[in-house]
């Protein structure tokens, strides 16, 4: 049974809808990787969808805080998009790699940008959710 009083990490079902939304946001990321070629020999396909999964998390994060969201909807949300679809499509260790690459390759100063340039614009990026999540949330009480 998934036990009603159970914590959701602890029901087998949430980690099912953890593990759909990784497999979509993992084959999103691998889609997106052949689509957007190199820039350069860099390759921007990471930086982009880090970044925008930061983007996603900042707004997932604000707009399912808010009141007007019950708790067990919000709580699946997060889990099938936030640690599921995002978690599956951002990627460290792809950064991470894709860094090392870039230095092992006689571009140190390229890696460097890189890695600081993917940091500073998804924390920007996950600033910039917040405020749209922000003002999601407010444009859907206005409309109620």
């Amino acid at each position: 049974m998934d036990g009603v009083n159970r914590p959701n990490h602890l029901k087998w079902r949430m980690w099912a809808v953890v593990a759909v939304g990784g497999a979509f946001g993992a084959a999103s990321r691998e889609t997106f990787s052949l689509l957007v070629p190199e820039v350069g020999g860099v390759p921007v396909a990471i930086a982009i969808v880090n970044i925008l999964g930061a983007f996603l998390l900042g707004f997932l994060y604000e707009a399912l805080t808010r009141p007007g969201i019950s708790g067990d909807r919000a709580s699946r949300l997060k889990l099938l998009l936030g640690t599921g679809f995002c978690g599956g499509f951002t990627t460290y260790s792809s950064l991470a790699v894709d860094t090392a690459v870039l230095g092992i390759h006689g571009r140190p100063g390229t890696a460097l940008l890189y890695v600081m340039g993917t940091v500073v614009l998804g924390a920007c990026a996950t600033w910039a959710g917040i405020i749209a999540g922000s003002r999601s949330a407010k444009a859907a009480r206005e409309a109620q």
